[in-house]
């Protein structure tokens, strides 16, 4: 019998793929938490960080980078400052790079219940 042939056989009661549990009104819990990225810590500060991090390593001069972050509400604007010989570095090809900072920013945004943009200028 080669490789080809070989199945799998599962034991009775068994599915292919395991299942979370159910709770009473049929909801699975998907693993999703309510927990913020890094508890006791400020969520502003958090994404600054983050911006701060993606744009650091993106471009040849990491001191360069400067990011201002307020809060509006249930919401947080950040702006990122670069140089303007890096700026396209920040911003991507079409934009790219740009958007996907914005939606890595925006994931770790909703992860603290708190709302991100960010405007990129140099």
């Amino acid at each position: 019998m080669d490789e080809r042939d070989q199945t799998v056989e599962l034991d009775e009661g068994e599915d292919e793929y395991d299942e979370e549990p159910a709770d009473s009104d049929g909801n699975v819990d998907e693993g999703e938490d309510d927990e913020e990225l890094v508890p006791g810590v400020d969520p502003v500060e958090q994404l600054k960080g983050l911006v701060t991090y993606m744009a650091a390593n993106l471009i040849d001069e990491p001191d360069g980078v400067e990011v201002d972050a307020e809060r509006r509400g249930p919401g947080v604007h950040l702006s990122l400052r670069v140089p303007e010989g890096e700026l396209g570095k920040v911003i991507g090809r079409q934009g790219r790079i740009a958007r996907a900072m914005r939606t890595v920013l925006m994931i770790a945004g909703s992860r603290s219940n708190v709302r991100a943009s960010l405007d990129i200028e140099g």
